[in-house]
């Protein structure tokens, strides 16, 4: 499983404006850590603390979903910063894409990268 792990100079009202503009469904929430859901996958927050070597920046994550028309409305309806409207891709997914009040950019979309099958 793979979990990205995020840095944010406010982690629950970063978390809150995934929760509640997003879509992502909060566990965890204090000002030192978050977990936040999607699907079966898990992306965590922690705060930026000055010479954090772990803190490299902005991110752009990319999340798998069935109705991307839908998910679109419920973000716009909710004040969502939408930097790519609902796109039709040459790979045959549709998309769009936010980006966060931390300058983090959110793609939604129904590309589900598969794993090539093992050699025989």
């Amino acid at each position: 499983m793979l979990i990205p792990t995020l840095r944010s100079a406010d982690v629950p009202a970063l978390a809150a404006h995934l929760t509640d503009v997003l879509g992502l469904t909060a566990g965890h929430v204090s000002p030192g850590h978050a977990e936040l859901f999607w699907g079966d996958g898990a992306i965590l927050l922690g705060p930026r603390r000055p010479d954090d070597p772990f803190d490299t920046g902005r991110a752009v994550l990319y999340l798998v979903l069935e109705d991307p028309d839908a998910h679109h409305a419920r973000v716009v309806a909710a004040g969502g910063d939408v930097t790519m409207g609902l796109t039709d891709q040459d790979y045959g997914s549709r998309e769009f894409a936010v980006v966060d009040p931390e300058g983090n950019t959110w793609s939604f979309g129904t590309y589900r990268p598969v794993p090539a099958r093992a050699q025989r």
